[in-house]
């Protein structure tokens, strides 16, 4: 029967420049469009969460074994006034921290306000995604960026107000934390408008390396500033978010319909909010699928999505593959900055710096993995193979990363590219397939519930990760590292029965002969 649809008014950009709607412009380039405005937005909520990581040093007060290991060497390498990089033999200054971070329990209250931050964004994720498949995305998105640059702007005033309360910091993180939850469905569920399946994970893996960019802009700018006061290490990064935000608002198009193009059948046909009832792969020789009105298709209900096949195996992959990632996110310039790499404890500035080649390995992580699940048709095994290849690769990194810069370097681009894959594929690529599979039972509208539901389930992980490297730190950096390894296996086990459905569909339908020859 015939799809009716109901179409959103255009943005106010398209209207203040009619030169950028059909047919002046292509239906190519309005794709082109969404995936550069949702790739900014979501580097722009990415670099608003870097700054916490990159103060944490000035932050805390410097343990005794670091003050003993730079007395000993008495070698640190610093940053001048215009950039440059070079060693000093001179110790660092004992600098006290900022109560109440300051103190032996320093490292516990970072911890519990990466919690606080972490947890609030997880909780706010399962309701944001629900709610995004019932309203405009580009209101709630918009309204997402602009709450988030608000409460990294007060973060970064208690510096500037001399503020010491842990409650006003935490309520900060939280408040934070649930307008952050806003933009991962939001941009998911538009870039699902625009693309069917058949280069999904190809088109998605590059499109998410936005998680890495906007860290390596976060962690650029904060590190920047940071000689000027840890407040402008906020205060950037904010007013970027923000700035961001009126361009979401002004030019982002949610769906195809809403600016007149009628998509053909043999790419997709688009619900009201944007997820594809046909994707471009789709086999006639399987089961009918009969279309719904929109007018009478509701959103998906919560545990209705979390019986989805698969999504709940994904989702607590995503549990403890995010707690990986975001250990690293927000403790990697704390690591670098207190173990010495060829004998040199490095400054904060060069730390937070140094910290962005794990980032730009997660880029090539994301894309490579993207391109193999396209290649060979199979999400869990790529997700798989990258899981239990970066377990050696974090050993190597813990082990000898100290032996050279070089080393170091390698280790820690190689450690991104496999920690940041499969989180790449699982949140982009693996959501959006799960989403429009929906539609077997008649129901279009799961592409954000069911997005929020893997990566809100992946955010527990990734607030519990940061909350216990904080205790577990106190202890030496053998047991995080520990806890980071354990961590990478149960994700990947979580995946085994997803494999073997993958692998056995793959060898009935004639394909993956070579795998056929190996277990013969």
């Amino acid at each position: 029967m015939q799809l009716k649809t109901v179409t959103l008014a255009p943005p106010p950009g398209l209207i203040l420049f009619p030169c950028l709607n059909p047919p002046n412009k292509t239906l190519k380039f309005h794709r082109f469009l969404v995936l550069i405005l949702t790739f900014i937005a979501y580097a722009a909520f990415h670099a608003s969460r870097k700054p916490p990581s990159i103060v944490k040093s000035v932050l805390t007060s410097p343990t005794p074994e670091f003050l003993n290991a730079t007395l000993t060497n008495g070698t640190t390498a610093s940053n001048s006034d215009k950039g440059s990089f070079h060693f000093t033999r001179n110790p660092p200054q004992n600098d006290t921290g900022w109560a109440p971070f300051s103190g032996p329990d320093g490292p516990h209250r970072l911890g519990e306000l990466d919690l606080s931050f972490l947890l609030s964004y997880s909780i706010g994720m399962y309701f944001s995604g629900h709610i995004g498949d019932t309203i405009d995305l580009r209101i709630f998105l918009t309204v997402g960026m602009l709450g988030s640059g608000v409460f990294v702007l007060f973060f970064g005033l208690g510096y500037f107000l001399d503020l010491h309360s842990l409650g006003f910091y935490i309520t900060i993180q939280v408040l934070c934390g649930l307008f952050q939850s806003v933009g991962w469905p939001c941009v998911v569920a538009v870039v699902g408008n625009w693309f069917g399946k058949a280069k999904r994970g190809l088109i998605m893996g590059v499109w998410n390396s936005h998680t890495s960019m906007g860290n390596i802009i976060g962690s650029l700018i904060a590190s920047s500033v940071l000689g000027f006061g840890w407040g402008w290490s906020f205060m950037l990064p904010g007013i970027f978010i923000v700035i961001v935000a009126f361009l979401i608002y002004l030019f982002l198009v949610v769906n195809p319909e809403n600016i007149g193009f009628e998509l053909s059948g043999e790419e997709y046909e688009m619900s009201v909010e944007g997820v594809a009832l046909v994707d471009s792969e789709t086999n006639d020789t399987e089961e009918t699928m009969e279309y719904v009105d929109v007018e009478s298709s509701v959103a998906i209900g919560f545990f209705e999505a979390w019986r989805l096949p698969d999504v709940a195996s994904f989702a607590f992959c995503l549990f403890f593959s995010k707690l990986v990632a975001y250990t690293f996110l927000y403790w990697l310039p704390f690591y670098i900055r207190h173990n010495a790499v060829a004998g040199v404890h490095l400054s904060h500035k060069t730390a937070g710096i140094l910290s962005t080649v794990f980032d730009i390995g997660g880029v090539f992580g994301g894309i490579l993995a993207g391109f193999i699940s396209d290649m060979i048709e199979a999400r869990a095994v790529t997700s798989v193979i990258f899981l239990f290849l970066s377990i050696p690769t974090l050993l190597l990194y813990r082990i000898y990363g100290s032996v050279s810069m070089f080393i170091n370097i390698a280790l820690m681009f190689a450690s991104g590219l496999l920690v940041n894959g499969p989180y790449s594929l699982i949140t982009t690529a693996v959501a959006t397939d799960l989403g429009t599979k929906t539609l077997i039972k008649g129901n279009s509208r799961a592409l954000a519930t069911v997005t929020a539901i893997i990566d809100g389930t992946g955010s527990v992980g990734a607030a519990l990760g940061p909350l216990l490297v904080g205790y577990i730190s106190t202890r030496g950096w053998n047991s995080v590292f520990f806890m980071l390894i354990i961590s990478i296996s149960f994700a990947g086990f979580l995946l085994i029965h997803v494999v073997k459905k993958e692998v056995k569909g793959k060898l009935n339908d004639g394909k993956w002969l070579w795998c056929s020859i190996l277990t013969h």
